[in-house]
């Protein structure tokens, strides 16, 4: 396989016909892992190493199915609450971030704990303890049920309403529009997101913005890149896990952005052949909990069926990177043992 830079779509010859192109992939750049999933993932990876199996994590670290069953062999264990977990043991608590009353079921339990949530949902953390102690109405953007949601909720119950989407906006109720707030979940659809914020501002025209963008940036980057590929592919390949938010959103802006086909796999093995039928462009990006083999899979399975071209589409450069959880620094085989002594 090769790789070169796209070429812009003016440069194609106007009087060539699509069966005349070469087969090519379109590879999406950036893609795959974001800083908050790799400083994650890597906090368990250094768990094992310095504590030694089993480490528990309370749901899985970051949403992708090849990612969880890699640290389980490892010697990780995926527990749905750290009330499962056995007192005098380590538990680890996902990129997604959890609600103050799980920090405190792990201190019932008597476990040592290692927060491994991204630093941008921290943020969105600490904007809603902030503005629920200013006393605002907060309407949390977000899909009902996902891990990250329900986190941020926890942290204000009693100022958070979920407004999970511009259809649900009808059915908001504050106290005082002059002092309602919007926050919302990180892995959302740009597009989508600002649709029920304005929305929302024609309901409560005082509406208040966070004081920064809540969806990550690399989502954000993601979903650009996405874009620019729909814009030149006749069939996009995103690689993901079905519980992956901010892979699900890919492939729908990818539809959004009118290319004729998008599909969501978590390996190279579930695309179908049936899907290449006439097409001589695919693009191909992959999620923020994607490691990147998966990808490499893809390529391998895609350059046997002719589609040796391999094109960069790059719309960003990344190079941020987080401190690993404060609390490797530490002996935590020893802190629990004195937990259960207590």
């Amino acid at each position: 396989m090769t790789a070169t830079p796209a070429p812009t779509p003016e440069s194609a010859p106007a009087n060539q016909s699509a069966a005349d192109r070469p087969k090519r992939v379109l590879l999406a750049a950036p893609r795959g892992y974001c800083a908050g999933v790799d400083r994650a993932v890597i906090a368990v990876e250094k768990a094992l190493e310095q504590y030694g199996a089993p480490v528990y994590v309370r749901h899985e670290i970051v949403h992708n199915k090849y990612v969880v069953q890699t640290l389980e062999r490892k010697g990780a264990i995926f527990v749905d609450q750290a009330t499962e977990v056995p007192p005098g043991n380590i538990v680890m608590f996902s990129a997604h971030g959890v609600a103050p009353t799980v920090h405190e079921e792990a201190r019932r339990g008597r476990l040592a704990t290692i927060d491994a949530t991204c630093p941008l949902v921290t943020k969105v953390h600490k904007e809603a303890i902030r503005y629920a102690k200013e006393d605002f109405d907060i309407l949390l953007i977000g899909h009902e049920g996902h891990e990250e949601v329900i986190g941020t909720s926890g942290e204000a119950p009693d100022h958070i309403q979920l407004v999970d989407g511009p259809e649900d906006v009808a059915k908001v109720e504050v106290r005082d529009p002059s002092r309602v707030v919007w926050l919302s979940q990180t892995t959302l659809s740009v597009d989508e997101t600002m649709e029920t914020v304005d929305a929302l501002k024609d309901k409560f025209p005082q509406l208040v913005s966070p004081p920064s963008d809540d969806i990550c940036y690399a989502t954000q980057n993601r979903q650009t890149a996405i874009k620019e590929l729909a814009g030149q592919a006749e069939l996009v390949i995103v690689v993901g896990s079905k519980n992956s938010s901010n892979s699900q959103r890919m492939v729908d802006v990818a539809l959004q952005a009118g290319v004729p086909a998008a599909y969501l796999v978590d390996f190279a093995s579930e695309i179908d052949e049936a899907w290449l039928e006439g097409v001589t462009s695919v693009g191909l990006s992959s999620g923020a909990s994607v490691p990147d083999v998966l990808v490499q899979e893809v390529l391998e399975w895609l350059s046997e069926r002719g589609y040796a071209d391999v094109e960069i589409v790059k719309t960003a450069d990344e190079s941020l990177t987080f401190s690993l959880p404060k609390e490797l620094r530490r002996d935590l085989r020893a802190e629990a043992a004195e937990l259960v002594k207590e």
